[in-house]
């Protein structure tokens, strides 16, 4: 489903220039759950961005489906956004409009598009858990419930893939396990794509794969061991939980670079320079002897 390779983007002032994506790379599969983590100022929300069509990248490639976001026209990237990606916000305000109940706002892009579905839309707030609070004013919801309607809303015209940036960043966490009960069941049952952004590791054993990006770049990946998709949330009742044992990965590129987690680094002492050697199984890093004395 998304294809990223050597992917860059620089933002640009008369007097300042932010390389926010160092050249990353990036699969995920059609129909995967996964997580993108990172710190404040990581590239982050910048790939999400590119991936929602809401930002162009500088250079590489990145590909969504059949779309090449590096190449699309201003019209095409009108009909990605309307017709392949759904997107949640962490904050309600950019998803919403107060001024219409929770089902005339799930109505309003598929009025955009021209494929009014009233019967659908009353399907997705039902399967959100708003079945009787569908025709409420949004000021008459809570928090929680206003992003539910939000999640219903990046559905509205059937996407192939859900962007979702810190959407459990404003709620409690049992609306939080809420959210994400929700987002495994659309993955499981409707085929969904789903990638989020967060910066709450706790988000780690609800998805099948983390990402970590560090400065712009993969750094490290986190896969689950054997999860057993059969007890996972269906949208017709409620299921088990999901095994949350991932295994650490480092990411490795296609020219062979890799990024160390720095607490290994800091153990070694080792920052500028590194020595490696090969014995036959294993690839050894080690502080070099001529700065440390003796071998870490």
């Amino acid at each position: 489903m998304i294809q990223c390779e050597g992917l860059v983007k620089i933002y640009k002032t008369d007097d300042l220039e932010v390389v926010a994506l160092q050249g990353l790379n990036l699969s995920v599969s059609d129909g995967e759950m996964m997580a993108i983590i990172g710190n404040s100022g990581s590239g982050k929300s910048t790939l999400l961005n590119i991936l929602g069509g809401l930002d162009r990248p500088s250079a590489g490639q990145v590909r969504v489906g059949p779309w090449d976001l590096l190449k699309a026209s201003d019209d095409d990237l009108v009909k990605y956004k309307r017709d392949t990606v759904g997107f949640v916000w962490q904050n309600n305000a950019r998803n919403l409009m107060p001024f219409l109940t929770a089902l005339e706002n799930v109505e309003m892009p598929m009025m955009f598009s021209g494929k009014l579905d009233r019967a659908y839309a009353k399907q997705l707030l039902e399967w959100v858990g708003l079945k009787d609070r569908m025709h409420n004013k949004l000021t008459q919801l809570s928090g929680g419930e206003q992003q539910r309607v939000a999640i219903a809303i990046s559905l509205a015209n059937k996407p192939q893939m859900l962007l979702a940036d810190e959407p459990t960043g404003s709620v409690d966490s049992r609306t939080s396990d809420m959210i994400m009960d929700i987002f495994r069941r659309f993955n499981r049952e409707l085929g969904l794509t789903v990638v989020i952004v967060t910066h709450d590791l706790s988000l780690a054993g609800k998805v099948d794969r983390v990402v970590a990006i560090r400065d712009g770049l993969t750094s490290t990946e986190f896969i689950k061991r054997n999860p057993n998709l059969d007890n996972a949330p269906s949208l017709h009742g409620s299921g088990g939980g999901l095994d949350e044992v991932h295994e650490a990965y480092v990411v490795v590129d296609r020219v062979g670079r890799l990024q160390i987690p720095k607490e290994f680094l800091q153990a070694l002492d080792i920052k500028d320079k590194a020595s490696m050697e090969f014995d036959g199984e294993k690839i050894l890093i080690r502080a070099p002897k001529s700065l440390e004395g003796e071998t870490a």
